[in-house]
């Protein structure tokens, strides 16, 4: 009969069942989790993590026999964030974010566990917005896996003909002459709204609204030297450790004006606003918003790019 180091573990058994089912015979216990690959992976008590940081592919080579455990995962996805404007513009808004552990962004209930297969499943990391410069922001990419898809955040408005661009949150908003702009809508149970514009005093006044967050939406800017801070995004411990992601982009506000304030980013990855120089981008893999740059009388700066977005996959593997 086959014999096992003092050493191994239980799950270790479970492993190296197939090399030594031949010799147990019919009466060897199928493995009641599930066995998986793909992405970086760590542990967290019972519960194997795979993190996505990048593109690639979750196989599940076997499904376990648990009733509870052995065929459903938990999960974060979280979208690239936009980049915010450039012009005494608006920030960007953080990527949408979509989980089954804890609570979703939006305030919404967390989602159902996703229910899986022995397949291999494609997992997509969506890209932050690209910097702007003299324009609006971009759009950052969804991301998803499996049927869960995350919405890429909105890009940030700016100064002249344009507008906050919607998205898993929204851009902020800047101003026209003396009418200030509303900020980019949100998407439902996946981020906020950005923060509306405040209206200009002069040709080169106004300021830009904070672009929305996971968790809250973006701060419309308080005066035309002032600009709104970024929402903040929301926390998770899936991984095992609490970390905040999703937060939107700052404002950014001309720096000519009388003691200019740009706006700070949200928690969880925003970029800060500028004043005179090129905006803070989101943070990679938080799919946090870029903020929006300011610009002195006849010069525009670069916007803050979004972050990438995420993909985490938690499930029993003991």
């Amino acid at each position: 009969m086959a014999t096992f180091p003092s050493t191994t573990s239980a799950s270790d058994v479970w492993s190296l069942k197939d090399n030594y089912k031949a010799e147990a015979g019919d009466n060897w216990p199928e493995m009641p989790y599930m066995t998986a690959s793909g992405g970086t992976v760590t542990t967290d008590g019972d519960y194997k993590i795979h993190t996505f940081t990048t593109s690639g592919s979750f196989v599940i080579s076997k499904l376990g026999t648990d009733p509870t455990y052995g065929d459903n995962v938990e999960y974060l996805v979280i979208a690239g964030g936009g980049s915010g404007g450039s012009a005494r513009a608006g920030g960007g808004g953080a990527g949408g974010y979509r989980t089954s552990y804890g609570t979703s962004g939006g305030g919404a209930s967390a989602e159902s566990n996703l229910t899986v297969s022995a397949q291999s499943y494609a997992v997509t990391i969506g890209g932050g917005g690209a910097s702007a410069t003299g324009n609006k922001g971009n759009n950052g990419s969804d991301s998803s896996f499996s049927t869960v898809t995350a919405t890429g955040g909105g890009g940030g408005d700016a100064e002249g003909a344009y507008t906050a661009s919607s998205g898993g949150s929204g851009g902020g908003g800047a101003s026209n002459a003396v009418t200030p702009r509303s900020g980019g809508a949100g998407t439902a149970n996946q981020g906020y709204a950005g923060g509306s514009g405040g209206a200009d005093g002069s040709s080169w006044s106004g300021s830009g609204g904070g672009g929305g967050g996971a968790g809250s939406v973006g701060q419309a800017a308080p005066a035309e030297n002032q600009a709104g801070n970024g929402g903040n995004g929301v926390s998770s411990s899936i991984t095992g450790t609490s970390v905040t992601r999703a937060g939107g982009g700052g404002g950014a506000v001309n720096a000519a004006n009388n003691s200019p304030v740009a706006g700070s980013g949200g928690t969880g990855g925003g970029g800060a606003g500028s004043l005179g120089a090129a905006a803070t981008s989101g943070t990679i893999n938080t799919g946090g918003g870029g903020g929006g740059s300011g610009g002195n009388t006849g010069t525009n700066y670069a916007s803050g790019s979004g972050g990438s977005g995420i993909v985490i996959i938690r499930y029993k593997y003991q």
